[in-house]
Order: structure tokens, then sequence, then C-alpha cells
């Protein structure tokens, strides 16, 4: 496989608040799922080797047919790493028949504190090819400003 793909955004929030957002199962429902979907966690094990099952729901189907069924993405994640409070790996497998969905996505979140917060990198490597790398990266985008405004209302 071996695409790339990111997104960066600077969130008005320490990188502890940050850190601990991604690493809450209320929080990353709250906030991961991008813009045109809702999400449910299944399985919460925040522990390096731990991980997460999360169901992602499209809210319209309609042009953007789910990897698992029509409407679902069903993700199982594994924290390959941990490193409190300025790095997060995950290691994604999208449960699907179609084999352009299938492989190991790492997804690689990077904190560095900034005078106006946190600047948060999201770095996408081995992206199967049956995603869209422009539909990806939106939202990817999406996802990060959830996250900014799940922080910067709650705090």
């Amino acid at each position: 496989m071996g695409r790339t793909d990111r997104a960066t955004r600077t969130i008005a929030a320490p990188p502890a608040a940050v850190y601990d957002a991604l690493l809450d199962r209320e929080s990353l429902e709250a906030w991961l799922p991008p813009d045109g979907m809702r999400g449910r966690v299944e399985r919460w094990d925040p522990r390096p080797g731990g991980g997460f099952r999360m169901v992602l729901t499209h809210l319209d189907a309609t042009g953007a047919p789910g990897k698992t069924s029509d409407a679902t993405d069903v993700v199982e994640v594994r924290f390959a790493e941990l490193e409190p409070p300025e790095l997060v790996v995950q290691q994604a497998v999208f449960e699907a028949d179609d084999p352009s969905f299938a492989g190991t996505m790492t997804m690689t979140w990077r904190l560095v504190a900034t005078a106006g917060g946190t600047e948060v990198t999201v770095t996408a490597t081995d992206v199967p090819p049956g995603i869209d790398q422009d539909a990806h990266e939106a939202g990817i985008a999406s996802s990060l400003a959830n996250l900014a405004s799940h922080l910067e209302t709650a705090g």
C-alpha cells in the first residue's frame, strides 16, 4: 500500500487535555466520527496493546456506502504506542469483504504544545487503496474540528 494521508489543527487546549480526549471512551464517541457519521464504541481497553472496536454509522449512506455494510464502517483499533501527553499510535483494521479496504492502517496522533494550545497532527500510513484520499483527509480534518469544538467548549 504505502499511501500517507494527514491533517493538522491547532486546538486551544493543553496537550494533556487533548491526550485525555484521545483515551476517553465517551469523548472519543463524541468527537471522532466525522461530519455525516455517528460512532459507538463496543469494546474499550485504553492501554498499550489494548484498543477498541468502533461502529461508525453513515447518517446518509447515499453515494458514500460503508465499508462493512451499506451504512456502517466497523473498525478494530489497537493502541500500538502511548506516550503521554505527546503521542498516540493506533493500528486500525476495517471489517470489510472488499479487499481494497484490507490491511492495517497506522494512525499517529502527534501533540505539540504551542502558544495557542496544542498542534495536533494526524498521519495515516498504509491507507487501504479503497479509501478515497481526499475524502479521508477531509474526514480527519472534520474529526480534528470536532475535537477542537469538544475541548474548547468543555474547557
